[in-house]
């Protein structure tokens, strides 16, 4: 698997079962319809240490164009490979994204709420206010990256032995996201990653959703543009913290 499969591989799962948990919780009918934020955070956070998991050994596992762009910032990563990566991250999305309106396509049939039906896709904010929409997106991808650049491999070294964590060492991130959710998620959903929201808004626009509503474009470029200076402002401080 090359990273560029690696990237897709691993943003689809991450999609697959973050934007299913959305729709599990949301949509009519579901036998999970109205488990609430917890579910939805704990959800994300599986999805994403599923995705890590594949992914992690090809491509680190990045998932997400703010990370790969904070990474290059902070001089951990090419830039040169960040075109690539971004564009792998888009497809997984979608392709994620797809897959749960197709399994879930009775269960949005049976949805009234346009709103409710965009929301298994892509965020909104709870109470609309640009300035602190977006701020709440350049925090919280701030935390994420921030954390990201400061993991270290827990390994022991005996007789020329080394000894990691394996599968475990994706699970960091995933309580990382878990918490941004918990703590920092309830006024907008928190992206905190650019395809995650606008490939999936991409797919709610192009698929047949019966009722669908509106698309929320005026809303899309906060989930993108926030998360992108979150990313960088995470490198700045870290690097000048070294």
């Amino acid at each position: 698997m090359t990273p560029f499969v690696a990237e897709i591989v691993g943003t689809f799962l991450l999609m697959l079962m973050g934007c299913g948990v959305n729709a599990n919780v949301s949509l009519q009918k579901t036998f999970g319809n109205g488990s609430g934020w917890i579910v939805i955070t704990t959800g994300w956070a599986f999805a994403v240490y599923t995705g890590v998991v594949v992914a992690g050994p090809y491509s680190g596992a990045h998932l997400n164009p703010a990370v790969s762009i904070g990474l290059a910032v902070a001089g951990e990563f090419p830039w040169e490979s960040v075109i690539g990566y971004v564009i792998a991250q888009f497809i997984g999305a979608m392709l994620g994204a797809f897959v749960v309106w197709f399994i879930n396509k009775d269960h949005f049939d049976a949805t009234v709420d346009g709103d409710t039906k965009r929301a298994v896709f892509c965020n909104a904010p709870a109470i609309p206010n640009t300035l602190r929409n977006i701020s709440t997106e350049i925090i919280g991808t701030f935390v994420l990256v921030f954390a990201v650049l400061y993991f270290t491999d827990a390994v022991l070294s005996s007789d020329n032995t080394i000894i990691g964590l394996g599968s475990l060492g994706a699970l960091p991130v995933a309580i990382i996201v878990w918490g941004i959710g918990l703590s920092l998620g309830g006024t907008t959903g928190y992206a905190i990653n650019p395809a995650r929201d606008m490939g999936p808004r991409i797919v709610h626009a192009l698929v047949p959703i019966k009722n669908k509503g509106s698309n929320g474009w005026g809303y899309s470029w906060i989930p993108v543009v926030g998360p992108i200076l979150g990313a960088i402002l995470a490198a700045v401080i870290a690097m000048a913290l070294q």
